[in-house]
């Protein structure tokens, strides 16, 4: 992988694990529709900037068209389903961690769509997120004391 491809892996890395942890803090205390709004607000004036500061090739097929905003309508939909996990009660740890294995979904869709195949080392990879899913999805429930009936 180049270098400067890595360096922005890293970095998307880095932003959205601490964005987890913003959006766990922002759905305590604020429903996780008026998070979910706020977050779009922010996203609106990222691309305000990139149309102000980017060069933009405007002209594309219309498939093209509808194939980037199906995209940002999946991501979209995608981000305001886990900010109403962490507002139901889930503790960011675990949904952050869980949602993070979307790429299992784009895997199963790229070998059925794109007739990608896999690997040997890359299907064990699966295997082993499918089992840390369900490891990092267990939680120790609190057992109450037997209570004895009054006599």
């Amino acid at each position: 992988m180049p270098a400067a491809a890595l360096f922005f892996v890293f970095v998307s890395l880095l932003l959205w694990g601490i964005s987890g942890v913003t959006q766990k803090l922002s759905t305590n205390r604020i429903s996780s529709e008026l998070s979910f709004l706020w977050f779009t607000c922010a996203m609106v004036l990222i691309s305000a900037a990139l149309i102000l500061f980017e060069p933009m090739h405007w002209h594309v097929s219309r498939l093209t068209f509808w194939l980037a905003v199906s995209g940002g309508t999946l991501n979209g939909l995608g981000a305001l389903t886990s900010f109403l996990a962490l507002e139901s009660g889930g503790k960011a740890s675990i949904v952050i961690s869980l949602i993070s294995l979307f790429p299992l979904p784009t895997v199963a869709f790229a070998i059925v769509v794109l007739h990608e195949h896999l690997t040997v080392a890359q299907a064990i990879g699966i295997a082993l997120a499918i089992a840390a899913a369900i490891l990092l999805s267990q939680e120790k429930t609190e057992t109450l004391p037997e209570q004895v009936p009054d006599r």
